[in-house]
């Protein structure tokens, strides 16, 4: 099994606070603006950006937003891919993930296995995960065949979660899926966390301050946003969030 490279060992070692990734969908941004919003994001404090989405079909324009992310931040860029389209050179990690409650074994492993091969050429380091999608209104949950699992059924999250460590994935993320409005339930990221040992990330519907507070006191390690920065004004509702989680790693 890999050991955890420089950038996942970035995420997970001496956190004493939950940290914040910002989520751009290539699909939805064109270079210049995917440019202008990291660079927003890191100067609120964000840890990480992620690049991807669930119907990424133009590797050459995820090259594009990669390269112009990454000439103007200098925290990590991590790939977020939701199919073998979603892999660029030009980043510094991509999470390797299974979306584990899919009914089409082709997003369990069938395409982890088509892109390794790409992966490995492109010496990208690996971030192992399970990748878990609640409720069905989502994109992510209709381009995955997702077999959702319910918000209001928590041991059924730590089933796939426990199975996801014995697999050795080091990081599992709680996803409520591209475009939805409703959040991870605090219950079900309280009961995973109290059996998952590696990084858990939830993202989904946290367009709040309160919001995140309540996730991360819940036992996240990594907040994800992603929708929130496809809005009008986004830095308004940003910077509190951002504010908040500097305010909580201060006390």
């Amino acid at each position: 099994m890999s050991r955890p490279g420089p950038v996942e060992s970035l995420l997970t070692e001496g956190k004493r606070a939950t940290g914040l990734a910002a989520l751009i969908d290539p699909d939805n941004f064109d270079s210049e603006r995917a440019r202008r919003v990291a660079q927003k994001a890191e100067h609120l404090g964000f840890d990480c950006i992620f690049v991807g989405g669930s119907t990424l079909g133009d590797q050459n324009h995820l090259d594009e937003v990669v390269q112009s992310i990454k000439q103007h931040v200098t925290c990590p860029v991590i790939l977020f891919p939701g199919n073998i389209t979603g892999i660029s050179r030009h980043a510094d990690a991509i999470l390797f993930s299974s979306l584990l409650n899919s009914t089409n074994t082709y997003f369990i492993i069938g395409a982890q296995a088509i892109g390794a091969i790409q992966v490995k050429r492109h010496r990208l380091e690996t971030i192992p995960m399970g990748y878990l999608v609640f409720g069905d209104e989502s994109t992510t949950s209709f381009i995955g065949q997702v077999r959702p699992i319910p918000y209001s059924k928590p041991g059924i999250a730590v089933m796939y979660a426990l199975a996801a460590q014995y697999l050795g994935m080091r990081a599992l993320y709680l996803e409520a899926g591209s475009g939805s409005n409703t959040t991870i339930p605090v219950e079900v990221v309280k009961a995973v966390r109290e059996h998952f040992d590696g990084l858990l990330v939830v993202g989904g519907g946290i367009t709040s301050p309160k919001t995140a507070l309540a996730l991360s006191a819940a036992g996240a390690d990594l907040l994800v946003i992603g929708n929130l920065l496809e809005s009008e004004g986004y830095e308004a509702k940003l910077a509190p969030i951002a504010k908040a989680m500097r305010d909580k790693l201060k006390r």
